[in-house]
């Protein structure tokens, strides 16, 4: 787990972070959920209890009628969400956006939604938690140095493993959510239906990725998938 910056100001409010799919699998989903530390573990405690979970909380083992449950918990419990959609055609003429770089580009567009919300004049900061299970820490070097450019007046952010973070396990559902959404999925309608009075009232709020980064050659320690991490 590493911090980038130092959080400055009286309170920290927490953001955690985590994506869902690629763009060969249709399209990358990132989400930044605003939750309160205690909350978010009373929420996952909730969960566990009514379900019966044992292990991590992950959308893609989240069965339809769990679904529903979780997005009345996330309501309340005080949470939102932000959540960004990256769809790429890749069946068109190459060459492609990079993974590492569309998901840079999604996770700073988060921060930036996030940041106006959250900072005040109270002396508010934003801490961001981030997933680091999608990339090895050498990719993840370039993922700090972003987001610390992003926090360089004020908050932190950390990369930290989704099964030691309650807030991070939170941002997995929904995130996994949007990607079924997103791609068309089997399950897709249903969630749809679990999703839109969240999005009516505000607790969700989605948006497209605003610009898709150019195609490049892959960084060295990306090349053959070097860099990319895949866990259950």
């Amino acid at each position: 787990m590493s911090a980038i910056v130092p959080v400055a100001g009286e309170h920290a409010i927490s953001i955690y972070v985590d994506e869902s799919g690629s763009l060969p699998a249709g399209a990358m989903v990132m989400a930044g959920v605003e939750i309160d530390k205690a909350a978010a573990e009373q929420l996952l405690q909730r969960f566990r209890t009514v379900t019966g979970l044992r292990g991590e909380l992950k959308g893609s083992r989240t069965a339809p009628v769990e679904r529903a449950l979780f997005f009345e918990l996330l309501e309340r419990f005080g949470g939102r969400a932000r959540i960004c959609v990256a769809v790429g055609d890749l069946h068109g003429p190459g060459p492609h956006p990079q993974d590492f770089d569309v998901y840079v580009a999604l996770l700073t567009q988060i921060v930036e939604e996030w940041l106006p919300e959250v900072e005040s004049e109270d002396g508010d900061c934003a801490r961001f938690v981030i997933d680091a299970g999608r990339y090895d820490a050498l990719v993840l070097e370039n993922v700090r140095r972003d987001v610390a450019r992003l926090l360089s007046a004020c908050g932190s952010a950390t990369m930290i493993d989704s099964r030691r973070s309650p807030g991070v396990q939170i941002a997995d559902v929904v995130a996994n959510s949007f990607y079924n959404l997103a791609i068309g999925s089997g399950r897709a309608g249903h969630i749809r239906q679990i999703v839109e009075p969240f999005l009516k009232s505000g607790v969700l709020r989605q948006d497209r990725l605003r610009e898709m980064p150019a195609a490049r050659e892959a960084h060295p320690a990306l090349r053959k998938n070097a860099g990319y991490r895949r866990r259950s």
